[in-house]
C-alpha cells in the first residue's frame, strides 16, 4: 500500500499531517508513506517524522520496519490580502510591489516548477500512490492538479472555517473532503463526500493537572507561584504581537510571568528583550523568557495560565486539546480573513477573547488590558477553557487515518 502525504507552507499544515502519518503507521506498519513538502519546511518534516521512529531505504525493508520518505517539492504562494480597497494598494505601496507584484511572479514560477516536479514523479504508473492526502496550503495545489490529471484519488483536509484557494480549486474532484469545523447540515446534504473530522493534533496536546502545570513552570524556570502568560505567533512569529509585547512587557511583569516565542522570522529583531531575561546561576530572577521557537510547545503552553496567539486553526486545536484560557489576535490581512472568522466563531461560543490586530498595533495597551483581566479572573479562565475544550476532537488523526487507509484499500493493485 502506497500513500502520499503533502503539506507545507506553514507549521499549521505540517503538525496535523505528521499526526495522521503516525496513526497510519500504527494501523499499517508496512505501508509505504512518502511526505512531500516545500523547501522551507523540509527539515521540520524530516525531524518530526524521525521522532515517530521511521526510516527509509532497503535496510528498513530488510528489517521489516516502518519507513517513510520525505521529499522536497517546489511550490509558489499567490499573495492576496483580505478587505483591501483600491486605495490600500497605494497606501501600502511597499507591500504592493514586494508581495503582490514580485511575490506573485515568484509564486507563479514556484507553482509551475511544482507542476513539473509532480508530473515527472507521478507520470510513471509504478510510482503512483494508491491515495494522496493533501493537508491544505499552496504546496498541495500542483500535486492535486496532477493527481486529477492521472485520476489518482486524493483526500483533502481543510482546517479553517473558510477554505483556502488551493482547497477550493481541488475540492470538486476529491474522494473525500475532511473539515476541522462542523459542516452545516445543508452543505452536508449537497456534498456527501464532506466529513467533519476535527483537526488532527499530536497526542501530547492534552489537559495537564494543576500539579503537572506547576512542575512545567518549574522546568521552564518560572516562579511556580506566579501566573504565566505565553505569547506566541507560531513557528515564524508575529511582528505585531512581538512589538506589542515589547511595549507592554514592563507592565506585564508587575503581575505575571511572561514567555515570548518570537519566531524564526522575527527573533533577531527582538533580541534586545533578552535584557529582561535575568539569571542568577540557574535561577531565573526576572520571570521573563524568550525563545526563537520552542520544540516542546505542548509543555510550554501546558505550563501557561493564559496563552496569547494568532488564530490559526491548528494552534486553536492544540489549545483546545490542552484546555487553555486563550486570547486570540487574528492576522487580519490573510486572504479570506480565515483567522478572523476562526476567532469570531470562538468568541461567540465564549471560548476565547479576541483582540483586533489593528487596534493592538495602534494601542498595545488593548492587549495589556485583556491579559490583566484574564490573569486576575480564575473563574473566567476556567469557563473559557471548558468552552474551548469542546472544540477538541481527540480522535481526529485516527479518523483521518482510517479514511485514508480505506480509500487506499480500494486502489491497491
Amino acid at each position: 500500500m502506497k500513500i502520499l502525504v503533502v503539506g507545507g507552507g506553514s507549521g499549521g499544515h505540517i503538525t496535523p499531517a505528521v499526526a495522521v502519518v503516525r496513526e497510519i503507521l500504527e494501523k499499517k506498519p508496512r505501508a509505504e508513506v512518502e511526505f512531500w513538502t516545500d523547501f522551507k519546511y523540509y527539515k521540520n518534516v524530516t525531524k518530526l517524522t524521525t521522532e515517530i521512529g521511521v526510516a527509509w531505504g532497503e535496510e528498513a525493508r530488510r528489517k521489516k520496519t516502518t519507513y517513510i520518505r520525505v521529499r522536497r517539492i517546489p511550490a509558489g504562494k499567490f499573495h492576496r490580502y483580505s478587505n483591501w480597497h483600491l486605495k490600500d494598494y497605494f497606501v501600502h505601496i511597499g507591500i504592493t510591489i514586494k508581495d503582490l507584484i514580485i511575490g506573485n511572479i515568484l509564486g507563479f514560477l514556484g507553482f509551475s516548477a511544482g507542476l513539473i516536479t509532480a508530473f515527472s514523479r507521478l507520470v510513471n504508473k509504478q510510482n503512483r500512490p494508491d491515495v494522496i492526502f493533501l493537508k491544505g496550503g499552496y504546496v498541495c495545489l500542483p500535486v492535486g492538479l496532477v493527481a486529477k490529471l492521472f485520476k489518482i484519488p486524493y483526500i483533502i483536509h481543510e482546517s479553517d472555517v473558510v477554505a483556502g484557494l488551493a482547497n477550493r480549486l481541488l475540492m470538486k474532484k476529491a474522494a473525500k473532503v475532511a473539515f476541522g469545523s462542523p459542516i452545516p447540515e445543508e452543505t452536508q446534504k449537497s456534498h456527501p463526500n464532506y466529513i467533519w473530522t476535527g483537526i488532527p493534533v499530536g497526542s501530547e496536546f492534552k489537559p495537564v493537572s494543576s500539579t503537572k502545570q506547576l512542575s512545567l513552570k518549574k522546568a521552564f524556570s518560572f516562579n511556580e507561584e506566579k501566573p504565566l502568560v505565553i505569547i506566541t505567533g507560531g513557528s515564524q512569529g508575529s511582528e505585531n504581537l512581538n512589538e506589542a509585547t515589547r511595549t507592554i512587557l514592563p507592565e506585564l511583569l508587575k503581575f505575571t510571568s511572561v514567555g515570548l516565542v518570537a519566531g524564526r522570522k522575527h527573533y533577531e529583531n527582538m533580541i534586545d528583550l533578552k535584557d529582561y531575561e535575568n539569571w542568577d546561576k540557574a535561577s531565573l530572577e526576572s520571570n521573563f523568557r524568550m525563545w526563537e521557537f520552542n520544540t516542546t510547545m505542548d509543555e510550554l503552553m501546558g505550563a501557561a495560565d493564559v496563552v496569547v496567539s494568532r488564530a490559526g486553526a491548528t494552534t486553536i486545536a492544540e489549545l483546545a486539546g490542552l484546555k487553555k484560557a486563550t486570547i486570540l489576535v487574528p492576522f487580519a490581512r490573510l486572504p479570506g480573513g480565515h483567522q478572523t472568522k476562526n476567532a469570531e466563531r470562538l468568541e461567540k461560543a465564549k471560548a476565547a477573547v479576541v483582540v483586533n490586530d489593528l487596534k493592538m498595533v495602534n494601542d498595545p495597551t488593548v492587549l495589556l488590558k485583556e491579559i490583566r483581566h484574564l490573569v486576575k479572573s480564575p473563574r473566567l479562565r476556567a469557563d473559557m477553557a471548558d468552552n474551548l475544550a469542546k472544540e477538541a476532537r481527540s480522535d481526529a488523526a485516527k479518523n483521518l487515518a482510517e479514511i485514508i487507509l480505506e480509500e487506499a484499500g480500494k486502489n491497491v493493485s
